[in-house]
Parts: structure tokens; sequence; C-alpha cells
């Protein structure tokens, strides 16, 4: 008999650390400095946190997932090489690249380097030499975007270099999930350098990683990418392995290089330990005033359908997209 009753309040102790670990953290005590954000274990029926998520907003160089998507969706020969065009019109002020125009580089390597090091140039590349041409390349982007449920997201260009280029932190955690089954995109995503040999004429360059938590022994870094323009400020979007669960992270609109790094670092702490932190004056005081201008020029989402923008209108952007 007393055996029995140490058995069942075995049991249910066991049922009960099973049940406080299922248990997620409050919510309410995470504190993040990002205008909009969502965090979520990948494929997850519902989001662990929230914030702003179905704002519509510019995403920058986050529009770089969605064009490594098409370009492999398209089959096209990774290791063709491809002529350095000019561009067809008018490049976004800072669109720097140390590209040289009528060389040439293989396919694998712009995307590569258009996911690891956000290089706007080869992203445009990519899309030039589609094998329908530019438009019908930037038409398959969206046609994705519908078909991953994405109905709050468009896009104009494929580099990101556009704040016409809006989504919202739910949809992007759809476009997450999606990218995340593609080898090629968690590959190059996360690797911390990579090394482009252009032919016609031959010379070589160096990339690094836009995101230096892919670098950090702290992190286990499983798909990565970064975007900034001045309207859509600092934003990041990856997924993270936390205590073995494959967790979206996305963080739109944040003040300095480092803030959406900071979010991602107390988002972690708050998912280990529950813990979620604090934000410093300079960066909250950014995340009141962005989202009080942002909160007058969303609209209803009956209103807003995919295909066309709620915010941004303008094909340029100042800020170089990253």
């Amino acid at each position: 008999m007393l055996r029995a009753i140490f058995m069942a309040a075995g049991l249910v102790l066991a049922l009960g650390i099973q049940a406080s670990e299922s248990v997620a953290p409050d919510p309410s005590g995470l504190r993040l400095a990002s205008v909009s954000a969502l965090v979520t274990k990948l494929d997850a029926e519902a989001p662990l946190f929230d914030k702003r998520a179905d704002w519509v907003m510019p995403i920058a160089s986050i529009t770089k997932v969605m064009t490594a998507m098409v370009v492999l969706d398209s089959g096209a020969d990774l290791e063709e090489r491809l002529t350095v065009e000019k561009r067809h019109f008018a490049a976004a002020a800072n669109a720097y690249s140390r590209i040289r125009p009528e060389s040439m580089a293989k396919r694998g390597d712009l995307l590569h380097i258009s996911l690891m090091s956000s290089e706007n140039y080869a992203a445009y590349l990519l899309a030039r030499h589609h094998p329908q041409g530019y438009d019908a390349f930037i038409q398959a982007m969206n046609a994705k975007a519908r078909e991953l449920g994405m109905e709050n997201t468009h896009f104009v260009d494929s580099s990101g270099l556009s704040d016409a280029n809006v989504s919202t932190a739910s949809d992007l955690a759809k476009m997450l999930s999606a990218a995340y089954r593609y080898p090629q995109i968690r590959q190059a995503s996360t690797a911390s350098k990579h090394d482009v040999w252009f032919t016609q004429p031959g010379y070589s360059l160096y990339y690094a990683n836009t995101n230096p938590l892919v670098r950090s022994s702290r992190w286990d870094v499983l798909l990565s990418k970064t975007g900034y323009l001045t309207d859509a400020g600092r934003c990041l979007a990856m997924v993270v392995n936390v205590e073995g669960e494959p967790t979206a992270m996305v963080f739109l609109d944040s003040f300095g290089k480092r803030t959406p790094l900071g979010d991602a670092g107390r988002t972690r702490r708050w998912l280990t330990t529950g813990d979620g932190g604090s934000v410093a004056g300079a960066a909250a005081r950014y995340e009141a005033e962005k989202a009080g201008q942002l909160a007058q020029r969303q609209r209803p989402a009956s209103e807003n359908p995919i295909g066309g923008p709620a915010v941004g209108t303008s094909l340029q952007a100042s800020g170089a997209s990253q």
C-alpha cells in the first residue's frame, strides 16, 4: 500500500514537472525595442510572443529570403555564369557595390552573397537573369507570397531597396518556415564568410555575414537575414536553435545596428529563464516615436489585399538595404 502511494506521488510529480516545462514564459515579461516582433516555434499553430505582428511595414533586405526561394524554385542552373548587367532602372541611394559591370559570376555565388552579405546588386542580377525576365521574377515573388498565405505582403524589387516592399512579422514567420526547408538558404545565410571569383576580368571579392550572431559560439543560428532602410529601421529575421527547438524570431524596425541583436538576446533569455530584460532609453524612445508614426498608416486587413502595399509608396528609399 505504501509503495503504491509513493508510486502515485511520483507519477503526479513527474506529470507536474512535464506540465511546467511545457508552459511558455509570460509574454508580458518580455521587453523588446523593435516596433514589431514575433517569436514562434517553427510551424507552431500559435506564436509564443507577438508585438504588433499584424502591422504592415517596410522590410528592407528581409526581401532577399523570398528572392532566394524564387531563384531555387525556378530550377535555374546555380553553376551558370551570369553577366553583371547594368541596372535597367535607377538604384536607390547608397546602393554601392564592389561588383564590376560586365564581369561574370556564378548564379549560386550571387545567391550566397545576397543572403549572407545582403549584396544588393547580386540580388538585382538574380532577378535580371530569371529565365522569364525581371518583371516575371517580381511577379513570382508575389505569387510565392500568396502561396504561403502571406496576405499582407507585397514586393516591387528583389533587393529590398524600395520601401514599397512591405510585410508583417506574422507573414515573415511564414516565410521563414518555408525558407527553412531549403538547405541552400540555411547554409548560405548562416555562413560566416564567402569568397566569390569573378571572370572577364578575373578578380576575387571577400564577403562577410551581416549578422554577427552566426559567428558567436553562444548561438546556433539555423537561418538568418538582416535588413536596413531609413524607413524600415534595423530588421532581423532568423531561425535559431533554442533548447533543441528551431524557433523563428522576427524583429522589425529598431534603433541602431545592435538593437535587434539585443532583442534576440532578450528573447532567448526569456524563452529559457523567463527573464525578459529591459530596453535602453534611446531605443525605447525610438520605438515609441516610430510606433506612433506607423499607427497612422495601418489599414484593416480587408482594405489591404495582397498585391498592393499599405505603407511605403516610393520606388526608391534612402539608406542601404542590409
